[in-house]
C-alpha cells in the first residue's frame, strides 16, 4: 500500500503511480492543464488505482460541460464494474461514493459526502479542492469559507501545500464578506506561492467587492507573468482586469483583452467570461454586434442538454446581444421541457426551475425593452442569485440587469433602493456613482447628481486607498 505526498494511504497504486498522482494533484492546485496529463500516466501505471480514477472522474465533471460529464461517467461506470468496492479503504469509498453522486448530478450530495472525508481526513487536498469548487458551483459562500477553515488547523506552514489552502480560504472569507481578512490571508498565499492563480484571483476578487478598481490594476500588473499564461485558469483573471479597466472608465483597453484573450474561449468557462464583460457593455448601450455574433455562434453545442443553469444564462445573453432572440427562446423552451420531467436529486433541474430560468427569461425581457418585466421577473429572486453558483462579481451582472431595467422602467423608487444598497456597500464604485447621479437627474435632484458626481475623497481611495 502507498501514500499519497500528504501522507494518506491509498490502494491500487505502484510506486510510479503514485508518484504521477501526486504530480497530479499539484497540478491541479495550480489550475495547469498537465493535470490531466500526469492522472492519464497514473492510470496508464495502475489502472485500478482508485484514487486516479477518482481524480479522472472530478476532472471531467467540473468542467460544468455536459460532453466531459458523459465521457467521465463512461470512464468512470467502467472502473466501478472492474472494482470490489470492498476491498477500498474507507476514504476512497467516500470519494467513489461523492463522484458517484456528482455523475448522477447530484451537487449537494457530493459536497456534503467530501466535507464528512475532510472532518476525517483534513489533509486530503483532493477532497478539499473538490469541495471548494461543488461549493462555488453552488453559491455557498458560507462553505467556501468554512469547508477550508475548518482543515487549516491540520496544515503546516511548511507544507508543499499549505499556500493553496490560503488561496482558496481567502476566496470563501471574500465570498463570505470577510473582505479585510480575505486580502490578508490572500496576499499571504501569494507569498507563499506566487504562481497561486487562485490566490492571486482571491485577492482580486476582494478589490472588486470594494470598488479598489487601482489597487486590483496595480496588483495585476505586478503579477502579470504569475497569473496571465500557462493555466486554465488565464482568461478568467483576464476577465477580472478588464472589469477593473470599465470600473475605470477604459473601454478600449477592456476591449482590447476582449479582442486578444477572451473572444479565443471555447469552454464554458471561458465563453461566459466574454459574454458577462460584453452584457456590462449592453447595458451601458455598447452594442458590439460583431463581438456578439461570434460568441453566439459559439454556444449551441454547449448547451444543447441541460447540465449548469449559470452556463445557459449566458449563453442567452450572447444570443440576446446577438439580435438571435428566437435562439434564447429557443434555449428557454428546451429548459422549461427539462424541468417538467421528474430527475430526483438532480441540483441543476432546481437551479434552472428556481433562479436559472426567471434570469434566462429576465434577459430576454431587457432585450426586448420591456423593463417591467424584468423587474417582475429579478425582485423577486435578487437575495437568492448565488443559488444557480457563481461569485459574487459574476452575478453582479444580474444585479446591474435588474438597476438599469428599475432606471429605465422610470421604478425610480425601486432603483433609489438599489442604488442605495450598492453605494453603501461600495462607496469607491465609479458605476455606483455613475447609477446615482442617474436617478439624480430622474428625480430632478441636480444638485445630488452634482455631488455624485465629484468624490473626491473616494475617488482617491477606488484608484489607491492603500495609500
Amino acid at each position: 500500500m502507498t501514500t499519497d505526498q500528504h501522507g494518506l494511504a491509498m490502494t491500487g497504486a505502484g510506486t510510479a503511480a503514485a508518484q504521477h498522482y501526486d504530480r497530479a494533484i499539484d497540478e491541479l492546485l495550480h489550475f495547469r492543464v498537465e493535470v490531466a496529463a500526469e492522472t492519464k500516466a497514473a492510470l496508464a501505471e495502475s489502472p485500478g488505482f482508485t484514487m486516479a480514477n477518482v481524480l479522472s472522474a472530478y476532472l471531467g465533471l467540473l468542467t460544468t460541460e455536459a460532453e466531459d460529464a458523459r465521457k467521465a461517467r463512461a470512464r468512470f461506470g467502467a472502473y466501478r464494474r472492474a472494482t470490489d468496492g470492498a476491498a477500498l479503504l474507507p476514504r476512497e469509498r467516500a470519494h467513489v461514493a461523492a463522484v458517484q453522486a456528482l455523475l448522477d448530478g447530484d451537487f449537494l450530495t457530493c459536497g456534503a459526502l467530501l466535507g464528512e472525508i475532510t472532518v476525517e481526513h483534513p489533509r486530503d487536498a483532493l477532497a478539499l479542492a473538490v469541495g471548494h469548487q461543488i461549493d462555488f458551483f453552488t453559491g455557498d459562500a458560507r462553505s467556501l469559507r468554512d469547508r477550508i477553515g475548518g482543515a487549516l488547523s491540520a496544515w503546516r506552514e511548511d507544507d508543499r501545500h499549505f499556500g493553496h489552502l490560503l488561496g482558496m480560504y481567502a476566496f470563501g472569507l471574500e465570498e463570505a464578506g470577510h473582505y479585510d481578512r480575505s486580502e490578508e490571508v490572500g496576499l499571504r498565499a501569494v507569498e507563499l506561492n506566487p504562481r497561486d492563480v487562485w490566490g492571486i484571483h482571491a485577492v482580486v476578487h476582494t478589490y472588486e467587492m470594494q470598488g479598489r478598481f487601482g489597487d486590483g490594476l496595480r496588483y495585476l500588473d505586478a503579477r502579470t507573468r504569475d497569473w496571465s499564461t500557462g493555466t486554465f485558469f488565464n482568461i478568467h483573471n483576464w476577465w477580472h482586469y478588464s472589469l477593473y479597466a470599465l470600473e475605470s472608465g477604459d473601454v478600449p483597453r477592456a476591449l482590447a483583452i476582449y479582442d486578444s484573450v477572451l473572444a479565443g474561449g471555447r469552454s464554458c468557462m471561458e465563453l461566459l467570461d466574454a459574454a458577462a464583460l460584453l452584457w456590462r457593455l449592453h447595458l451601458e448601450g455598447s452594442g458590439q454586434p460583431e463581438r456578439w455574433l461570434a460568441l453566439a455562434e459559439a454556444w449551441p453545442p454547449l448547451v444543447a442538454e441541460p447540465f449548469y443553469a449559470f452556463n445557459d444564462m449566458h449563453a442567452v445573453m450572447s444570443y440576446v446581444g446577438a439580435g438571435r432572440v428566437a435562439d434564447a427562446e429557443k434555449l428557454i423552451a428546451a429548459r422549461e421541457a427539462y424541468v417538467l420531467e421528474p430527475r430526483p436529486g438532480v441540483t441543476n433541474l432546481d437551479m434552472t426551475l428556481q433562479i436559472g430560468l426567471p434570469v434566462c427569461r429576465a434577459v430576454v425581457a431587457f432585450g426586448r425593452g420591456d423593463h417591467a418585466s424584468v423587474l417582475d421577473l429579478l425582485l423577486p429572486i435578487r437575495h437568492r442569485i448565488n443559488e444557480f453558483g457563481g461569485s459574487h462579481a459574476q452575478r453582479d451582472a444580474v444585479q446591474r440587469t435588474l438597476l438599469e431595467a428599475a432606471l429605465r422602467a422610470g421604478r425610480l423608487d425601486v432603483a433609489r433602493m438599489l442604488v442605495s444598497e450598492r453605494i453603501n456597500i461600495r462607496p469607491c464604485s465609479p458605476y455606483n456613482w455613475l447609477k446615482q447621479a442617474a436617478l439624480a437627474d430622474l428625480l430632478g435632484e441636480h444638485g445630488a447628481a452634482a455631488a455624485a458626481r465629484v468624490r473626491a475623497d473616494d475617488l482617491a481611495r477606488a484608484g489607491g486607498r492603500a495609500t
